[in-house]
């Protein structure tokens, strides 16, 4: 921030988060959010792994994780991107 502050996660704000998943996330999954991003990608197995990128407030993140959950993907990592 301009004013030299620290700047803090809050529940009402929208952040930029990065969250990788095994497989591969067809890019037409992400129609219900607009906001995020589908990138495929291969790790150093070659195992396809998906990140989804983009920015969206704690119940938007929560909401997200959990249709994850139920279609039974675990989590690689879950990410928040600072930006200025």
């Amino acid at each position: 921030m301009m004013d030299g502050s620290k700047r803090k996660l809050t529940l009402d704000q929208s952040e930029s988060y990065e969250i990788r998943v095994p497989g591969h996330l067809d890019e037409g999954w992400s129609d219900w959010d607009g906001r995020m991003t589908i990138t495929a990608e291969w790790d150093e197995d070659g195992a396809p792994v998906t990140s989804l990128s983009g920015i969206v407030d704690q119940a938007g993140l929560q909401g997200l994780l959990r249709r994850l959950y139920s279609l039974g993907l675990p989590l690689i990592s879950v990410k928040w991107v600072k930006t200025d």
